[in-house]
């Protein structure tokens, strides 16, 4: 058991990265496509990235959700006064049933609930609501191409492959096609594609993630790659990269359980999207996080952890809003 530990630490979700394509996947790193201005705007829209999670064959369940608070405002990567108090709070519980074919290859679904809640300036006007919903679900296979263990190594090197499915809802979308501004009143960051529960697209996704342990020190990370294409009304979320990496260590470790203490650094590119063949303006961004994270474990059987993001730097195009920090939390069983 001591040589599978070191894979649960990968436990860490690329879905960190974005809110509208925040994947977890307990089977591998996941992140989604298209995300919103501040590199969070989706876990609704998914895909996802892999680590083992076992060495046998089997059926595997995991609960895990995401919360992202936008309480702040900026205009090409220059922080902005916010006088209307415009907010975005993201809640996404996503639900994955995946299975194991050997200690090779896996396979899982993914599908999110997604939340939201928001204010936002409508001309003079204050907007306020909340909107719910499923996202859009992803079917990924997972499988390792290197892995090595002994008593004071263990490595890993995973690839996975998917699809992203349009079953979320895509309403909120056409927003997009009577936004004007009101002269003199003040301009939302929160639009229509940072609203929407689904693409509306059907999307590829491909990545890699691995693992290197020497004694109790570790060095995680992992890439994704989002492929969109053109979905609702003719609107297509920007091809979107994320990763993450960063070092931890066990504090503690036997045959029964163990406790990993992780330094998560994630971040995402993504340019500008298009509505009907015309470039979004408010809608490119890079961005960088950081944050601790802790994962236990406990007999192959459960798994558990809890994260925290913080901004370090994001550049954006136009004015968007931006997440102040998010919080995570998954839960994993294997049968």
């Amino acid at each position: 058991f001591r040589f599978l530990v070191p894979f649960f630490c990968l436990l860490t979700s690329l879905a960190q990265a974005c809110d509208i394509c925040g994947c977890y996947s307990p089977d591998g790193h996941c992140i989604m496509p298209g995300m919103q201005a501040s590199l969070d705007r989706g876990a609704a829209q998914a895909g996802s990235l892999g680590r083992p999670f076992t060495d046998k064959r089997g059926f595997f369940f995991a609960v895990a959700e995401q919360f992202t608070h936008f309480g702040s405002l900026q205009f090409e990567s220059r922080a902005v006064a916010n006088p209307t108090n415009q907010r975005l709070d993201s809640f996404i519980t996503q639900f994955v049933l995946g299975y194991a074919l050997n200690d090779r290859f896996s396979l899982h679904v993914n599908l999110p609930s997604v939340y939201r809640d928001f204010r936002r300036p409508e001309g003079f006007k204050t907007d306020a609501g909340s909107l719910s919903g499923i996202g859009d679900l992803s079917v990924i296979g997972n499988f390792v191409v290197w892995r090595k263990e002994t008593s004071a190594f263990s490595g890993a090197l995973r690839v996975l492959g998917g699809v992203k499915f349009p079953t979320g809802s895509a309403s909120r979308l056409n927003e997009e096609l009577h936004e004007t501004e009101v002269a003199g009143a003040p301009e939302s960051g929160i639009h229509g594609h940072d609203l929407a529960l689904g693409s509306g697209s059907y999307d590829g996704i491909v990545g890699s993630s691995f693992h290197l342990r020497y004694k109790r020190a570790f060095f995680s990370g992992a890439v994704q790659y989002s492929i969109r294409s053109e979905g609702a009304i003719g609107y297509r979320y920007a091809d979107d990269l994320s990763w993450n990496f960063g070092p931890g260590a066990y504090l503690f470790l036997n045959e029964k359980y163990a406790v990993a203490l992780q330094a998560n650094v994630s971040g995402e590119r993504k340019d500008l999207d298009t509505f009907r063949g015309q470039p979004a303006a408010d809608t490119g961004v890079t961005g960088w996080y950081a944050g601790p994270e802790i994962v236990a474990t406990y007999k192959e059987k459960i798994s558990a952890e809890f994260g925290v993001d913080v901004p370090v730097e994001i550049r954006n195009t136009a004015l968007q809003s931006v997440p102040d920090y998010r919080l995570r939390a998954a839960v994993t069983v294997r049968f």
